[in-house]
């Protein structure tokens, strides 16, 4: 009997579970499971918590105590570093590269690992739920994508842009900002007084619709990442309750595709947050030349 009810559950996890889990789709919003001192903890903010202690816990295996001679685990890292290092530091230039190096590497590996995330096994397919017509169908999954859930991504943009903010103002200064946003980008020698003071109120106008965008930049952020993970989460899903008969084999090539867009959306938000900061720090080969 223990072995008939043991065979039962393992096809229940394995088999009937993504179906049924599919075919209740995902949820625009977060599961809560509980509040802790008023703050709802949420199946969203439990795998980011999971996903953080992992990368910290993978880099300190692999790395542990840094030699001069590197071990395989840190010639891994090191190659990631150098890799990164190599893409971004001619985009926020030299300067600025190794004060803002944490964050931007950051925002890609914790990224990158939370977008894979939706493709363990589990993810949406264990939690809380019933049987219902022999399937048991999951209405409350316990593992969620930290950036399927808007609050992760808006978090992310948020954070970004008030460290941008910070680079700016440390390594360029007030007045660098001012003369970029609104400054006069043409010679004032080669140009007729008339024409240079007709562009100059041009740059102003364009300085307040560079504003304009700045003020817009995290809602592009938090939306363009979310989108993505989360069309991408309900595209699987769909894929697994589309056709019963096949859905061991169906969802395949999805698979593949949104480990390709894991890693696109990663580098995207990257390279956004650091062309935000080049755009303003990095001027050190116009001003040599």
């Amino acid at each position: 009997m223990n072995l008939k009810i043991l065979a039962k559950v393992i096809s229940l996890l394995f088999i009937t579970l993504p179906v049924s889990a599919a075919g209740d789709g995902v949820h625009l919003k977060a599961d809560s499971f509980f509040n802790f001192m008023g703050l709802p903890i949420t199946n969203s903010m439990i795998t980011s918590w999971v996903i953080s202690v992992f990368i910290i816990i993978l880099i300190r295996v692999l790395v542990g105590t840094p030699q001069l001679i590197p071990s395989k685990g840190q010639i891994i890292i090191e190659s990631i570093v150098s890799g990164l290092r190599n893409i971004l530091e001619p985009i926020v230039g030299k300067r600025v590269f190794f004060p803002s190096f944490w964050l931007l590497s950051g925002l890609f590996i914790f990224i990158i690992i939370q977008n894979w995330s939706g493709l363990f096994p589990g993810v949406g397919t264990i939690g809380l739920g019933s049987e219902v017509d022999n399937h048991f169908s999951v209405s409350k999954p316990l593992i969620r994508p930290g950036n399927a859930d808007i609050n992760m991504t808006l978090a992310l943009a948020l954070v970004s842009n008030l460290l941008w903010a910070y680079f700016i103002v440390k390594y360029a200064g007030i007045k660098a900002i001012i003369k970029d946003w609104f400054g006069n980008k043409a010679d004032k020698k080669e140009l007729h007084l008339l024409m240079y003071a007709i562009l100059s109120i041009i740059f102003i106008l364009v300085g307040f619709i560079e504003i304009l965008s700045i003020v817009f930049r995290p809602v592009s952020l938090t939306f363009r990442l979310f989108g993505n993970v989360f069309g991408g989460e309900s595209l699987l899903h769909s894929m697994f309750y589309l056709v019963p008969q096949i859905n061991w084999i169906l969802p395949v090539p999805f698979y593949f595709m949104e480990v390709l867009i894991g890693l696109v959306q990663a580098l995207v938000f990257m390279l956004l947050v650091a062309v935000y900061i080049g755009l303003i720090c990095n001027h050190e080969e116009g001003e040599e030349h």
